[in-house]
């Protein structure tokens, strides 16, 4: 466990994951919201996040946290030794985004640019929940299943999956650095 991808639909928890998963394995996290994004949500040049997506998966250890665009998704999968696949029903994705939106009115979600704009960036992850339910989650699927042949594979479908993920991972099942 050396190069961590986590992926899924909006609002399943990537971010709190990754960062817990970070902490456990001491890989270096790399949030693609903040790599994409300068503070208030303005997006980079997209030849800018590839180069640094490429000089990232390129490096020996990290946990990579979210989609960054339907090109570098498919190369960040193809690097990673394992891969964290979160798989929850999709009225779970879309509470868990409801959730944020509605805590964000006090607290700026974790793992987002600083000044982001709540409001649209969270309607931004209602369209792409849908989007990504009907168009990426189908292969997605069929990616972690033949993935399973060569790679580490956790393909997490419900809430306490991800809570026995964490228990089924230890320091001593983990080879750290």
């Amino acid at each position: 466990m050396k190069k961590i991808a986590v992926f899924g639909n909006a609002g399943g928890g990537k971010s709190t994951l990754s960062r817990q998963l970070a902490e456990m394995t001491n890989l270096p996290l790399h949030v693609l919201d903040k790599i994409q994004y300068k503070p208030g949500g303005i997006p980079i040049p997209y030849e800018d996040y590839k180069r640094t997506h490429e000089e990232i998966i390129s490096k020996d250890q990290w946990v990579i946290d979210g989609f960054g665009s339907l090109e570098t998704v498919w190369l960040r999968l193809e690097k990673a030794d394992t891969l964290v696949y979160i798989d929850l029903p999709l009225f779970i994705h879309g509470w868990w985004v409801t959730k944020r939106l509605i805590t964000g009115l006090f607290v700026p979600p974790k793992g987002w640019p600083e000044n982001t704009p709540l409001w649209k960036s969270s309607m931004n992850s209602y369209y792409t929940l849908w989007l990504c339910h009907q168009r990426l989650t189908p292969k997605y699927r069929d990616y972690v299943l033949a993935a399973t042949k060569t790679k580490k594979v956790y393909h997490l479908k419900s809430t306490q999956q991800i809570r026995d993920f964490f228990e089924s991972i230890s320091p001593r099942s983990i080879k750290l650095r």
